[in-house]
């Protein structure tokens, strides 16, 4: 599917302080978007890749972050995680409220301290794990089948909850500059879909940056300024997702899979493998496939 324009959501009506739902369809998000509502969002099936401010990870089942106000993101969920269908399932359940959902008091009352910093945190996205991922994970469950001021009150605790854990780390570095624009959105959108649907053969900075209507030099500064970090790197980013995930799905050739995932050679490949893992693919497989027997081996 073509990544053509900008999703705007709106997924709160007036007469609502907020919306919980439970997602079910054959992906997640089919483009970068942004809106202006807080976001809580749990996987409960589907893996791929998601993009959050300038940050580029795999995503699984049991995942949950939580999104602030006009941070743009992603979730790229891949088909190699088919149904009996053979078509990707994906689903979730997602939380939306507004900035106003507790009015301005949230700036002025000490109670609401603690929730005010998490708010505040939230701007550059947080990772729920551990512990606290487990409870909030149950919370959301027990929301969905909730009304009125019970649901109201579930949801300050979910969110008290976040305001008091260790377990919620910032995913989007403190230089990112949000993209806070439909037009910049959009071009972002052209570069991504470009990369995603190239990164396995030739990418060409030149290309890219036609596809931005840009110059390579000012295209280069461009993404640089908005997604911290280097064209080129972003591109090795995506190439070394791709890779980890045949190491942990596929049973083909660890030297094949550094061709399949876009390397020209079997040296840069374990280079640029090493360089950001910390590992070279064979010990990133070995540690997989140990961690996997330790935690399900035995029952």
């Amino acid at each position: 599917m073509a990544l053509k324009h900008v999703i705007q959501k709106s997924p709160i009506p007036e007469t609502k302080a907020f919306v919980t739902t439970k997602l079910f369809s054959a992906h997640f998000d089919p483009t970068l978007h942004f809106h202006s509502e807080y976001q809580l969002f749990l996987v409960l099936n589907g893996r791929g890749t998601r993009f959050i401010g300038d940050n580029i990870k795999p995503f699984k089942e049991g995942d949950i972050v939580f999104t602030g106000p006009d941070l743009p993101h992603l979730w790229r969920n891949e088909s190699i995680y088919p149904n009996k269908k053979n078509k990707p399932v994906a689903s979730g359940i997602v939380i939306y409220f507004r900035k106003d959902f507790l009015g301005e008091s949230i700036h002025q009352k000490e109670e609401l301290e603690t929730i005010h910093h998490l708010f505040k945190r939230s701007l550059r996205g947080l990772e729920v794990i551990g512990k606290t991922n487990k409870m909030i994970r149950k919370m959301m469950f027990e929301l969905l089948e909730m009304k009125g001021i019970q649901g109201i009150i579930q949801l300050l605790k979910i969110l008290d909850t976040l305001a008091k854990s260790p377990d919620c780390h910032p995913i989007a570095h403190t230089g990112f500059k949000p993209v806070s624009k439909k037009t910049e959105t959009d071009r972002m959108n052209r570069v991504y879909e470009y990369v995603m649907q190239n990164f396995r053969q030739k990418v060409s900075l030149e290309e890219a940056a036609a596809i931005a209507n840009m110059t390579p030099t000012s295209f280069s500064r461009y993404f640089r300024s908005r997604v911290n970090k280097s064209f080129s790197d972003f591109l090795k980013e995506i190439r070394i997702d791709y890779a980890c995930k045949l190491l942990h799905e596929e049973k083909i050739n660890i030297n094949r899979i550094g061709y399949e995932a876009g390397f020209p050679t079997l040296s840069n490949f374990n280079k640029q493998f090493k360089r950001m893992t910390g590992k070279t693919p064979l010990h990133y497989k070995n540690d997989y496939l140990k961690v996997k027997i330790d935690t399900y081996g035995d029952f």
